[in-house]
């Protein structure tokens, strides 16, 4: 039996049991969730690296592209190895420390996300909406401002969480049925009220996506106005394609999290393995498809790709 802080009751460690009832099948669920990951690694520091050493994407669109990159990398590196060395060792505990700071990360980087799909939204309005003022408007303080509201919006609505699962006393219940550490998870383990984790958990981060969702939505609303009224076809076209990758991506981002929170907190019928392999999807797929997305979408990323990664080794070989 792990040792316990007889003061306060609260464990020295947690022992993650993975996906209820599919023990025996977990080396062969790592399998895909590996490769997953090492994809998600692979694009995600291709887009990096291209708009890293190209300076004509030094335009806050693919800035932004940047930030989300780096928030994907987060969201999937605080949770899949762990996960792995689970599948792969049955190495399940975890300190109380260790799944306090995966779950902080795990939040954080998901409402970063969030603020940056937003902020990606708001820069499509400017350009179409208001091209003529895009230049003064959209400036890289602009861009760097909204990733430091990103990151402070972030961290106050995610640490009180760490401070209200700090007070509650767990009475020697430390096994977690999850994959990772999350919230609720660790707080339904408390023999003690949890009704005030409960509600913050729920209202306030909720509350935060989902003004950003609005806010996403109005912006595409009014850009949609806005293509309506563009005279050349050709314009409305191209328009359109620039604002379609995005909108792959925030729908392949919120979807799956919202079924997320709706099946947990409304789908008792349906079975926990289900609910776990779904909670792992938003961990997993947005990661994986976005610099799909984004390199098969947008011309410039895939230009670039082709002149940083293809044309070099075709000089070699010529040589």
């Amino acid at each position: 039996m792990p040792p316990f802080n007889l003061t306060s009751l609260t464990p020295a460690t947690f022992i993650l049991a993975g996906i209820p009832g599919m023990e025996k099948s977990h080396i062969w669920i790592s399998i895909p969730f590996c490769s997953m990951y090492l994809a998600a690694l692979l694009g995600n520091g291709v887009v990096l690296f291209v708009v890293r050493t190209e300076h004509s994407l030094h335009h806050p669109m693919y800035l932004f592209l940047s930030m989300l990159a780096i928030a994907d990398l987060m969201l999937s590196t605080t949770t899949v190895p762990k996960m792995l060395a689970l599948f792969w060792f049955s190495a399940g505990e975890i300190s109380f420390g260790a799944c306090l700071t995966q779950m902080f990360f795990l939040h954080f980087s998901f409402s970063v996300e969030s603020v940056i799909l937003l902020a990606m939204a708001l820069d499509r309005f400017v350009a179409i909406c208001y091209p003529l003022r895009y230049a003064s408007v959209m400036t890289q303080s602009a861009v760097v401002k909204a990733g430091l509201v990103a990151l402070l919006r972030s961290f106050c609505i995610i640490f009180p969480c760490i401070f209200l699962l700090k007070r509650l006393p767990f009475c020697g219940h430390n096994v977690i049925p999850h994959t990772y550490c999350e919230h609720m998870g660790i707080a339904r383990l408390a023999c003690a009220d949890i009704s005030i984790n409960v509600l913050y958990g729920l209202a306030v981060p909720f509350a935060a996506i989902v003004v950003d969702v609005v806010l996403i939505a109005v912006s595409y609303v009014l850009i949609l106005l806005a293509l309506l009224k563009l005279p050349s076809r050709t314009a409305r076209q191209k328009a359109f394609n620039t604002c379609s990758s995005h909108v792959c991506v925030i729908l392949l981002f919120y979807i799956p999290a919202f079924f997320t929170v709706l099946t947990h907190r409304f789908g008792q019928e349906i079975p926990h393995h289900v609910h776990i392999l779904l909670a792992n999807m938003y961990v997993l797929f947005p990661p994986l498809l976005n610099p799909v997305v984004y390199g098969v979408r947008t011309q410039q990323i895939k230009e670039k790709v082709v002149k940083v990664f293809i044309c070099p080794k075709i000089r070699l070989l010529q040589e």
